[in-house]
């Protein structure tokens, strides 16, 4: 965690390949990136499931501490909805911290979840997912916590921002609104959200660009999946 709090710290907005496993995360490594994100897509879908927030965290734990194993780089994980309750979310943070995860991206879907370029996501209240928010920073030792939306697609980007504020509150590290569809769209939460770090997901514009609205990171989640 805080190595990949220091990587956020330099200047310029950091750049994160996909690597679902070992081998994707060493050719990210020898191409010379500093930061590796572990989709719960990519490792789904190697694994031949759909993208529902159906394997363990077990299974996720035993590709974060393959990756870290190989390359020894900071790795932001996706961990869905955290695998459960509030509870659960406090475990989840334990063992992927044990795993070697440098951050936990979280969401606030309704499980079965879907991937968040998908229709028709349901979401659990703002209060339900600040509570796993706050479960998460209480069990945490070094991980950072991204909390991530999927508001846009039902409620609207003023809602996700309203909503990611709360996050914030509930001591989330970072946000991340996932399934934006408009530059215009992008522009006006950079702007509303200005004083948060960000995260961005998508290839609505490029990382110059997102640097110069200052988003803080950029995933590239499915790089190197197949």
């Amino acid at each position: 965690g805080a190595r990949l709090t220091e990587l956020i710290g330099q200047q310029g907005i950091v750049q994160i390949p996909g690597a679902h496993n070992a081998l994707a995360g060493l050719l990210a490594k020898r191409a010379g990136f500093e930061c590796l994100y572990v989709s719960g897509a990519a490792i789904t879908g190697s694994m031949g499931l759909p993208d529902l927030g159906i394997i363990t965290v077990e299974e996720l734990c035993g590709h974060v501490r393959s990756i870290y194993r190989a390359t020894r780089l900071p790795r932001v994980v996706d961990a869905d909805t955290g695998y459960g309750e509030t509870i659960n979310v406090m475990r989840t943070v334990q063992e992927l911290e044990s795993a070697g995860a440098a951050a936990m991206q979280i969401e606030d879907q309704v499980l079965p979840k879907k991937c968040g370029h998908l229709s028709d996501k349901r979401l659990i209240s703002t209060e339900d997912m600040c509570a796993k928010v706050a479960a998460a920073r209480k069990a945490r030792s070094h991980l950072r916590i991204i909390a991530r939306t999927d508001a846009v697609d039902g409620e609207g980007l003023e809602s996700a921002i309203e909503r990611l504020n709360r996050y914030i509150e509930a001591g989330a590290d970072m946000v991340f609104v996932d399934g934006i569809k408009s530059r215009e769209d992008i522009e006006n939460y950079a702007r509303d959200m200005a004083s948060l770090p960000r995260m961005y997901n998508g290839d609505l514009a490029n990382t110059k660009d997102m640097d110069a609205l200052g988003y803080r990171v950029m995933i590239c989640g499915s790089t190197i999946w197949l």
